[in-house]
């Protein structure tokens, strides 16, 4: 299940992309047009500023604001960085992989396989899809 931080975090950089001329917006706009708490939706915006998505300006007319193009920002980077791995065992993912403890043979396993499924055809959505194509 998507956990709401991603959840918002998504909203918010749509949010992001659809202002005209990507000029700074404050938190408590984003807050208020998506419904998100302002003290969680700080949390959201600082990792996404720190993951090279926003750009932050302080004092009067300040905010955030993206600063990549919407194009250029592919949602597999941002689940990743909200969410984590992608797959929903560790033992099906590529990059945060672990062996199942309970798992006598990972090659036979058909929960392991059914994740593996799941977790490639969530992925080939998520790199086909950038913030510019959920955003307008």
């Amino acid at each position: 299940m998507l956990s709401k931080k991603t959840k918002y975090g998504i909203k918010a950089l749509t949010f992001l992309a659809r202002q005209k001329n990507n000029f700074p917006v404050q938190i408590a706009e984003i807050a208020k047009s998506e419904t998100i708490s302002i003290k969680f939706l700080e949390s959201i915006l600082l990792l996404l500023r720190h993951s090279g998505f926003l750009g932050a300006k302080k004092g009067k007319g300040g905010g955030y604001y993206l600063i990549k193009d919407p194009k250029e920002i592919n949602m597999a980077h941002v689940y990743r960085i909200l969410e984590g791995p992608i797959a929903l065992l560790p033992c099906a993912s590529h990059n945060f992989y672990e062996p199942c403890e309970d798992c006598a043979d990972e090659t036979t396993c058909a929960v392991r396989k059914l994740m593996t499924e799941v977790r490639d055809n969530t992925l080939m959505i998520l790199e086909n899809n950038t913030l510019a194509d959920i955003a307008f």
